[in-house]
């Protein structure tokens, strides 16, 4: 967990899309044809630029090498047949081998396991640290490492094909039937064939996946034998548990920082009760799981030594919903009692690869309209927020790409270019000339906010007051469109409303006496007040004897600070 007095903010970046200036880009276009992002992209000057808006993490998407339809069999790597690879680019979650860096992102492809610890270098001294994908439950179907170590044996390497399960096996079986796919992009000399059929990563146990089954993928087998009552077989320890530690310690040897893990509910907690502490023994890297089952939460963290959980099916479902208008802001509420105990190991956030974006006509249509989301995102807790690269900049998420359609998802299939990100890089000057002013005021609100929410101490420490229950029919309070709550850290009150409303609004947040008792704070004592978003100050005071009277810009927030 995180062990100083600032709170994580994790800049999510995908460098295939991240450093590709290239325009115009064609539906469905080549590496050639559209471009790709290296790694060298990511300078001193662009990671200072990142650190800025108050990063103290960068989430690398796509490190390690991943099925592509591109050809680099002169580089020694296998070809992937195209009916088995989402898009011209593949998925980054199609992992064709844990030991080696993806070619794509190489400016010399046969250095690019150098190139990545230059990267590591680069944004260390920028003061970032690194968090990288490890994706335990599935892997490209034609998983083959020519990187691993010569005492590594291959995944399936030994496996015994007759058995649906054995548990020994690193993957599952369909015995003595083969695969049977008729779909998927068929340009290729020959047709795909696998026989025996392996089981489909999404735990689809039949030889004919659909198309939204995660068919490109086959799920890994860490024991459980999920087609006779997911009955376990953890001792002997599994051979794809040694493998999988392995695999961690070798990418926490080259310095990184952080894991961010794939899916971690399809793997057992009992694995990551083993494998999170041997990793630690080595290095005090953090482990941050994708995970989507509340019932989970609290045995990932305590048996599965887990640091941060997403915080998807609670606070960003909640908040997507607010400004969608198809819940009241009140709603917060539930959602924050939800995971009481826990609130500090939440990742909060609005964007990321799998969600839509913000400002697509699939959510809001409106980048400004995520902006209350984000105050809650990121000072509801003490916990880390994420943000995703162009949602500072209102990123839209509307092209159709190729593979991943139009969806309001930038994509993680295709080689593509992000309009925001481009004329912001401005082939590598930063001049905001091509930017429009609503993107140059977003991102400086975005900066503010995230730098307020990862230095002060009322939002990296403090303690939480909630104030929507005291105010339900309080005048001038929607507590359908306006959310408010206080937070402390010894002589420090921070003031939270945010307005959900698309227009300007004048509010009064009423606080209750027995809010002054419960933090530790005299009523009506007269402190130094500080607007953390315009830094202005004055003196004032907060009572239970009269409401405190704030003016709400549309979509947006006060943050108000007394100094006592």
């Amino acid at each position: 967990m995180n062990k100083t007095n600032k709170k994580m903010i994790i800049y999510q970046t995908l460098p295939r899309l991240f450093g590709n200036t290239n325009t115009p880009v064609k539906q469905n276009g080549s590496k050639d044809e559209n471009g790709v992002g290296k790694l060298s992209h990511y300078t001193l000057p662009v990671l200072n630029k990142i650190k800025e808006l108050g990063a103290t993490h960068i989430w690398y998407v796509g490190i390690i090498e991943h099925a592509t339809q591109t050809d680099y069999r002169p580089y020694g790597i296998q070809h992937d047949h195209p009916t088995i690879v989402k898009g011209k680019a593949g998925s980054a979650y199609a992992i064709k081998d844990y030991y080696d860096i993806d070619p794509d992102l190489a400016d010399h492809i046969p250095s690019r396991m150098e190139e990545f610890e230059s990267l590591i270098k680069r944004t260390h001294e920028a003061g970032l640290k690194v968090i990288i994908d490890f994706v335990p439950n599935h892997v490209a179907r034609q998983y083959t490492s020519d990187a691993k170590p010569p005492y590594v044996k291959d995944l399936g390497q030994n496996d015994n094909t007759n058995q649906a399960f054995e548990p020994n096996n690193n993957f599952y079986y369909l015995p003595g039937q083969p695969l049977d796919i008729h779909f998927g992009c068929q340009d290729d000399d020959y047709a795909y064939t696998e026989f025996p059929a392996k089981v489909t990563g999404n735990n689809c146990f039949n030889t004919h996946p659909h198309k939204d089954d995660w068919y490109e993928t086959v799920k890994l087998n860490y024991g459980v034998n999920y087609q006779e009552g997911s009955i376990t077989s953890f001792d002997p320890r599994p051979d794809t548990w040694t493998k999988m530690l392995d695999i961690l310690k070798f990418w926490a040897s080259k310095g990184i920082d952080g894991f961010r893990c794939d899916m971690v509910e399809m793997v057992p907690v009992e694995f990551w009760n083993w494998a999170i502490p041997e990793v630690k023994k080595q290095s005090s890297i953090i482990f941050i799981a994708e995970i989507y089952n509340p019932a989970a939460y609290r045995d990932y963290l305590q048996r599965g030594h887990f640091d941060y959980l997403y915080d998807k099916v609670g606070l960003y479902d909640t908040l997507r919903a607010i400004i969608e208008q198809k819940a009241p802001a009140s709603d917060i509420t539930k959602t924050w009692q939800s995971v009481e105990g826990i609130q500090s190991q939440m990742l909060s956030f609005l964007e990321n690869h799998d969600e839509q974006r913000i400002a697509s006509s699939f959510f809001a249509g409106n980048p400004e309209a995520g902006y209350p989301g984000m105050i809650i995102a990121s000072t509801l807790n003490t916990g880390p927020v994420m943000i995703y690269n162009g949602q500072e900049l209102g990123e839209q998420g509307m092209d159709c790409e190729g593979f991943s359609g139009l969806d309001g998802r930038t994509t993680i299939f295709d080689y593509w270019s992000m309009t925001s990100i481009r004329n912001w890089i401005n082939k590598w000057t930063f001049k905001e000339d091509k930017l429009t002013d609503e993107q140059l005021s977003l991102r400086k609100a975005y900066a503010r906010l995230l730098n307020l929410a990862k230095n002060e101490p009322v939002f990296t420490q403090g303690s939480f007051y909630d104030l929507v229950f005291a105010n339900q029919n309080t005048p001038q309070f929607n507590p359908s469109r306006q959310y408010a709550y206080l937070r402390k850290h010894e002589n420090e009150v921070a003031l939270v409303v945010v307005n959900f409303d698309k227009v300007e609004q004048q509010v009064n947040v009423r606080i209750p006496a027995e809010v002054f008792h419960a933090l530790g704070i005299e009523d009506n004592r007269a402190a130094r007040l500080t607007d953390l978003f315009t830094e202005e100050e004055s003196i004032s005071t907060l009572t239970a004897a009269y409401p405190y009277q704030v003016t709400l810009p549309a979509y947006g927030g006060q943050i108000l600070k007394f100094t006592y």
